[in-house]
């Protein structure tokens, strides 16, 4: 039992401010280019309170966190947060901007990933190898680069998704769109199929490598 409370309390934080940060980053970039539907919603924060999805942010991570430690292995940490909302109409360039809007997401991820790695330089340089803190930086890299990689995938309504249909021709990304009301029984499909995680790997590569250049 000390062993699932250490294990939550390590990720807790991780978790919660990768999914934050994830979220304001879109409404953020949604408001530089013309729709401020995220801000006036209060949704450009960094208060958790105004993402935190009491499911997708804090019971579902959990659940799965307690499964890996009762049933052993490890298992991809899945979570999500209240969608911030976007009318992509009030971009200036709706479809193209789209992508931007996306890809915002997963760049505060990469970003956050690079900062919990500049503190685990500075735990290893400071002795604290062993600590609950470093601990702690483990698991914000880790979890800021599956969330990354996983958000990168392109099936709608993921973030992938809205690249893809942003670069897609138009009739292309029209009957593309066509998916998206299936997109979450496909990613779970995929995740209980193990067939997610290979999907992941080459961008969790490519953020690993990145995150290297700062160990």
């Amino acid at each position: 039992m000390n062993d699932i409370i250490q294990t939550i309390a390590v990720y807790a934080i991780p978790v919660i401010f990768a999914i934050t940060l994830h979220e304001a980053a879109h409404g953020y970039v949604a408001r530089m280019l013309g729709d401020p539907t995220a801000y006036q919603a209060g949704r450009v924060s960094l208060n958790p309170a105004r993402h935190i999805d009491p499911v997708g942010t804090l019971l579902v991570p959990v659940a799965i966190l307690l499964a890996s430690k009762l049933i052993g292995g490890s298992m991809l940490l899945f979570g999500w947060a209240k969608p911030v909302p976007v009318d992509f109409g009030r971009l200036r360039r709706p479809k193209k901007d789209m992508a931007w809007v996306a890809l915002a997401g997963p760049a505060a991820n990469m970003f956050m990933a690079i900062l919990w790695a500049l503190s685990l330089r500075l735990f290893m340089e400071s002795g604290l190898h062993e600590s609950f803190w470093f601990e702690m930086a483990v698991a914000g890299v880790n979890v800021n680069l599956v969330l990354m990689a996983l958000n990168l995938l392109p099936i709608l309504p993921l973030d992938g998704g809205r690249i893809l249909f942003s670069l897609l021709p138009n009739r292309l990304a029209w009957q593309y769109s066509k998916i998206e009301p299936y997109g979450l029984i496909i990613v779970i499909v995929l995740l209980v199929t193990d067939v997610l995680w290979l999907l992941m790997q080459p961008v969790l590569g490519l953020g690993t490598t990145i995150v290297q250049w700062f160990l």
